[in-house]
């Protein structure tokens, strides 16, 4: 059986028996027929849903960071001092974090493409309020609310890497992932470019604008799959995703990369303004913000760092990762502050490298359940999300007191922890094995899928062989050999069916 049918029988198999086409979303508003769901005909993911995708995230995302440089225009038009506008990009975080934990799960539970529409549909009008409001704290509660429902990435990347066969997963996780990280670079260019010429309302009339564009793709482009897990609730949702965080070996070692990258990632973003805007290069804040435009360079790599980890055990695209990143940080600890080529190369580097740490290590955990991975991201997501707030403070307070080169000198040691971390844990290792090395150090993904798919088949074959032809060691008992139960018997039988099933169709297919 090929991936790519695997990967669509999994998907089918994952949804309830009862929970099949629906012709309608939110039960009145039909569905394109080319888009609702049939078993029998699975939904092709090719490159044009692939980019649409990350469209999607880049201006969903943006809503976060919109905010950020038009803060003096806010005080000046709500009359209210510098400190009481920049509670706004706090609420508007802690607003993102809530909705990372309380509402990006539910695409292990709900329709998603019904979530999707709802929370894009909640966050154009919740805009609308942004960009008409004259009172402070309608726009501070709108932000927090807005941040809230802007997780719309947070679940079509467990989508994409659903839909994607299994031969291109971590290239679908790429460009959604380069969306977003475009998303959070463009969004402070396009608002201060506006701001500098319009009122910062403009700022908000283009955002509803690109969102209504994002909906309305949605509709026209997103295909609707049932439920994943039917059988649960939204709390038994929340308490697995708990138990996911403490129990899942590669779990907790990803969120502890991410953290450690986020936080490397948020301090240079950071810093970098105080390093360009004093000496030796005193730039102004508008020539400082185009260097965004580097670092959207080193992020449109993503679709080729994809490419290249689906051809490697996820392991070893990590491995490398950070082996660039404590590379390229070392331009920026020897030259940052001296020479500013030496800061367009660490931008490039860094952006480029990062991608592909946080790809790889998607692509890794999302091997732990295909039916829990909103759940799984959601987690990875918190990480990467609390790795950022301890970048940007400690970072800034390094820095502050002790200059840029010591905080750079701060990420590059963080760059030695998550070496070490990953060090520590093999890329072969089984499920729950914590720390070691096991099963050889094979990185070709193509030879250990191979491996892996031979062991299956040899398995099922001796489980087949023992049912027709019972060992004596069932027979021996007590004689120091543990006799096989009923249960273990049954376990047999349900491991041969799949095999059976197999072969009978392919007897169909040849016939």
């Amino acid at each position: 059986m090929s991936s790519e049918a695997t990967k669509k029988s999994s998907l089918v198999s994952h949804s309830d028996s009862t929970d099949t086409q629906s012709t309608t979303d939110f039960g009145f508003i039909p569905i394109p027929r080319h888009l609702r769901y049939d078993p029998a005909t699975p939904f092709h993911f090719g490159i044009p849903l692939n980019i649409a995708f990350g469209f999607a995230s880049t201006f969903i995302v943006a809503n976060l960071y919109y905010c950020q440089p038009l803060l003096i225009q806010l005080s000046l038009s709500f009359n209210v001092s510098y400190s009481e506008v920049s509670r706004i990009p706090t609420l508007i975080q802690a607003g993102y974090a809530t909705g990372l934990v309380l509402i990006s799960p539910l695409g292990d539970l709900l329709r998603r493409r019904q979530l999707i529409l709802c929370i894009v549909i909640i966050s154009t009008c919740l805009t609308i309020g942004l960009a008409v409001t004259n009172s402070l704290v309608v726009f501070e509660t709108l932000s927090f609310l807005v941040g809230v429902v802007t997780v719309t990435p947070q679940i079509l990347i467990p989508l994409a890497a659903d839909l994607a066969p299994e031969k291109r997963r971590a290239s679908a996780i790429a460009v959604v992932l380069s969306g977003l990280l475009f998303g959070i670079l463009i969004a402070r260019v396009l608002a201060g470019v506006i701001a500098e010429f319009r009122s910062w309302r403009v700022v908000y009339y283009f955002a509803i604008g690109v969102q209504t564009l994002v909906l309305v793709g949605c509709y026209l482009m997103l295909p609707d799959y049932p439920s994943k897990n039917t059988g649960l609730t939204y709390w038994n949702i929340l308490w697995t995703m708990g138990k996911f965080a403490v129990t899942e070996p590669i779990l907790i070692q990803a969120c502890l990369i991410n953290m450690g990258s986020s936080a490397c990632f948020s301090n240079f973003w950071v810093t970098l303004t105080f390093l360009l805007g004093g000496p030796p290069y005193n730039y102004s804040t508008l020539l400082i913000g185009l260097f965004g435009l580097v670092g959207m360079a080193g992020v449109a790599m993503g679709p080729v760092v994809g490419h290249a980890i689906d051809r490697l055990v996820p392991w070893y695209a990590s491995l490398f990762s950070i082996l660039m990143l404590l590379l390229f940080q070392t331009v920026q600890v020897v030259g940052g502050g001296i020479n500013v080529a030496a800061v367009v190369i660490a931008i490039l580097g860094l952006d480029v490298f990062r991608q592909m740490l946080q790809v790889s290590l998607t692509t890794a955990i999302f091997g732990i359940s295909t039916s829990a991975r909103a759940r799984i991201n959601a987690v990875s997501i918190l990480s990467i999300f609390i790795g950022q707030v301890m970048g940007t403070s400690v970072g800034t307070h390094i820095f502050v007191n002790f200059g840029w080169r010591a905080a750079a000198s701060f990420s590059m040691g963080l760059y030695g922890w998550l070496l070490f971390v990953l060090l520590m844990r093999g890329p072969h290792c089984k499920r729950f094995t914590w720390f070691g090395y096991e099963g050889g150090r094979e990185a070709r993904k193509t030879v250990v899928d191979e491996r892996k798919r031979l062991e299956e088949e040899e398995e099922n074959s001796s489980s087949s062989s023992e049912e027709k032809h019972p060992s004596t060691e069932n027979e021996i008992g007590n004689d120091g050999v543990s006799s096989i139960g009923d249960e273990e018997k049954g376990n047999r039988q349900n491991n041969a069916a799949p095999s059976v099933q197999e072969s009978h169709a392919g007897v169909q297919e040849k016939s």
